[in-house]
């Protein structure tokens, strides 16, 4: 009898230490609200299981928020439905109502005015209802003229505007194409370039629907929007040339990774002119010496560590309604079916920043992202039959701050002798100032013609100083070995906030483009 009552109290105080100890969860900050969902093919049932009318396959392709509590959603089938209550918690009776359809695989919507805006494989199209049946009528053409071969890779996303109201889109490359031949400068002599009119660009739309070229070098730009700046981005995922997956800056004349854009380079209107050698197999950093054209993106996803397939871009707009995060952007994930977010600054006037863990557990795939009127945030979901974790197909979610706020790294900034970060919450002074808290190594990638980069040549950094600020939101790594254009990899496993927690996500990304001078 006494064995048993010292068993039971040992379980007991086990049980109370493991509650008290509990680390802090996602869904403690950020939850998910499941407005539709279907099964995912080899599940009849999962807890995120709500089915949308008649069987429909809501395979969400793009998402506009509309202004009276609805949200409008293009799916891949090629139709865009007008979802209302949306943002009843939870949402027990959502409305359908279809807006438009026989569309060729719209990637994007958007609401501009009294219309919605979509991309479809050869056109960016409006689509507006003249006689208020909500029910569109008018089926206009606002651009074409990109280069369709037939390629089922050629996807066309967007429309988004900038911050003085252009509109843009991105456009897929064909792979595996050939055609006419590039000199290369390392292990191959040539490059077979065979692609349809602009593949791998973004275009910039003009008052007339004139395509204007702004940028070349795109292999899978998927997601792209513009950052509280108004100046553009868009997101690559990692293949042939293009090492990981990145987030770039989008100006003109600027070429970015991806060789094959190139076939486009000679086109009457093309900002970018010159280039006859490509360096392939080469590190990054000597890629970039090696063809001034060649720009670094803005940020590095390394492979797995923050993501394995980048889709879209959203900036929070939402004056905090969404947390502690108001003007980063938050970055779509499709195979880890989660999202990050970018923190950006300005280095000798070009963007450079830091990524980080935000929220994982979507019943799919994330492809598509909006932020909502009460900002909270509409996710749109579709696995397109690739593998992407999660227990559904396809789906909308909508992810909502529960008013609490993480122990995060809001932010990383450069310094010419390390890094800056800035917490969300105020730290522990004796943990925060040890070094031993954190790990920091510098690594870069491959620039070459195969499929995606390991990281090469590591190198583990020392931190010989970490100063806290007075009000305990900074602290100042002093580091030494910075390198320009490697990833700075930040693990900061051993600090504790003020009230004794532990980061929510340890880890950060800092692409280091440019060392600050000053």
């Amino acid at each position: 009898m006494v064995v048993r009552l010292l068993l039971f109290l040992f379980a007991v105080s086990c049980t109370c230490l493991l509650n008290v100890a509990r680390a802090a969860d996602e869904n403690d900050f950020y939850r998910l609200e499941t407005i539709v969902a279907s099964p995912a093919a080899t599940e009849s049932r999962s807890k995120t299981w709500r089915p949308a009318p008649d069987g429909l396959a809501m395979e969400v392709s793009g998402i506009a928020v509309l202004d009276d509590k609805r949200v409008a959603v293009a799916i891949r089938k090629g139709e865009v439905w007008i979802l209302g209550g949306v943002y009843d918690d939870p949402p027990e009776n959502v409305t359908y109502k279809r807006f438009a359809s026989a569309l060729h695989e719209p990637l994007g919507l958007l609401k501009l005015g009294d219309s919605l805006y979509t991309t479809q494989r050869s056109e960016l199209t409006r689509l507006r209802d003249s006689d208020g049946d909500e029910v569109a009528d008018e089926y206009l053409t606002v651009a074409k003229g990109w280069g369709v071969t037939g390629h089922y890779h050629e996807y066309a996303y967007g429309p988004k505007l900038d911050g003085d109201g252009n509109l843009w889109v991105t456009l897929n490359i064909g792979l595996g194409l050939k055609g006419k031949q590039l000199q290369r400068t390392v292990h191959e002599p040539t490059l077979n370039l065979r692609q349809g009119r602009w593949r791998g660009w973004g275009m910039k739309i003009g008052s007339d629907g004139e395509l204007i070229p702004i940028c070349a070098g795109m292999r899978s730009p998927s997601g792209l929007g513009a950052n509280a700046e108004g100046d553009m981005f868009y997101t690559d995922q990692q293949g042939n040339w293009v090492a990981t997956n990145s987030l770039h800056h989008m100006r003109e004349g600027v070429f970015f990774h991806h060789a094959e854009a190139l076939a486009s380079m000679n086109l009457p209107g093309s900002p970018i002119s010159g280039i006859e050698k490509i360096p392939n197999g080469v590190p990054f950093p000597e890629a970039v010496r090696l063809l001034p054209q060649l720009q670094p993106p803005a940020v590095w996803f390394p492979y797995k560590k923050a993501g394995q397939s980048t889709t879209d871009i959203m900036l929070d707009d939402s004056d905090g309604k969404f947390g502690p995060f108001a003007g980063q952007l938050f970055i779509g994930e499709f195979t880890q079916a989660a999202m990050t977010r970018v923190f950006l600054e300005k280095v000798d006037g070009e963007y450079q920043g830091a990524c980080f863990p935000f929220r994982y557990g979507f019943a799919s795939a994330v492809l598509r992202m909006a932020q909502g009127t009460d900002g909270s945030m509409f996710v749109g979901l579709t696995n397109r039959g690739w593998s992407s974790l999660g227990t559904a197909s396809y789906g909308l979610q909508r992810l909502i701050w529960t008013g609490h706020t993480p122990f995060e790294i809001k932010e990383m900034r450069a310094r010419p002798d390390g890094f800056e970060l800035l917490f969300t919450k105020p730290v522990d002074r004796e943990t925060a100032a040890n070094v031993a808290s954190y790990a920091l190594k510098s690594y870069t990638y491959l620039y070459h013609s195969t499929y995606g980069s390991d990281e090469i040549q590591n190198k583990n950094l020392t931190i010989p100083a970490a100063t806290v600020s007075d009000d305990g939101l900074r602290v100042h790594l002093q580091v030494d070995g910075l390198r320009e254009l490697f990833v700075h990899e930040l693990t900061a496993k051993g600090i504790r906030s003020a009230d004794g927690k532990p980061l929510l996500h340890p880890e950060a990304y800092y692409t280091l483009n440019r060392i600050p001078k000053k």
